[in-house]
């Protein structure tokens, strides 16, 4: 989903709880990795990788200047073979330390997943989670944005909010030029010339 979209779904949902929630859960997940600044962690379930969200936050990482946003995938079936980006598993989540934020994002309880993120959490990781409501993730979780089955919106367009909106630095005044500002220093950066040879 592009911003034009994501723009034009912001609009639709103008008046309901969804902005302000999808803001709200994207300024903590910014401000979890800005203040820390030891990396964020994203993982799913083995039927629900978020490879989608993951690249959608590289690129608002680079368009905001805000490093920290950029995910390490954690994928339940890495292998070896797989390209550096996508080669890395669950053992990450056990290697997570104090500083480091570990984001689950799961359209159900992720059952198989949950002793590793418990782990996490007593390591000092900050938990935060998006999909499933309640349940086990939901209570060791220290931020949650839940999107039942049957809500308005499905968790692949929450999460196309969540990712823009951590991209916005609220904090700001650049934050209220939005999208055109992004664009323009992104053209900024792809028609500068090249840096000097070393």
């Amino acid at each position: 989903m592009d911003a034009v979209r994501v723009a034009l779904l912001r609009e639709v949902l103008a008046g309901t709880e969804w902005l302000g929630a999808t803001r709200r859960f994207a300024g903590v997940l910014r401000g979890s990795v800005v203040a820390h600044g030891g990396g964020l962690l994203l993982v799913g379930t083995p039927e629900y990788e978020p490879w989608h969200l993951a690249a959608h936050l590289v690129d608002e990482a680079a368009w905001s200047g805000t490093p920290e946003l950029a995910p390490t995938l954690v994928r339940q079936h890495a292998r070896p073979s797989d390209p550096a980006h996508l080669a890395v598993g669950p053992g990450r989540i056990a290697a997570a330390r104090r500083g480091e934020t570990l984001l689950v994002v799961a359209p159900e309880e992720p059952a198989p997943l949950l002793e590793r993120v418990h782990d996490a959490r007593r390591a000092g990781v900050t938990v935060l989670a998006l999909g499933a409501g309640g349940g086990e993730l939901a209570a060791m979780a220290h931020d949650t944005l839940a999107v039942p089955e049957g809500a308005e919106l499905d968790l692949d367009s929450v999460q196309h909010l969540v990712s823009a909106a951590a991209g916005e630095n609220a904090g700001s005044p650049r934050a209220r030029r939005g999208f055109r500002d992004r664009l323009s220093r992104l053209t900024e950066a792809l028609t500068a010339p090249p840096p000097a040879p070393w």
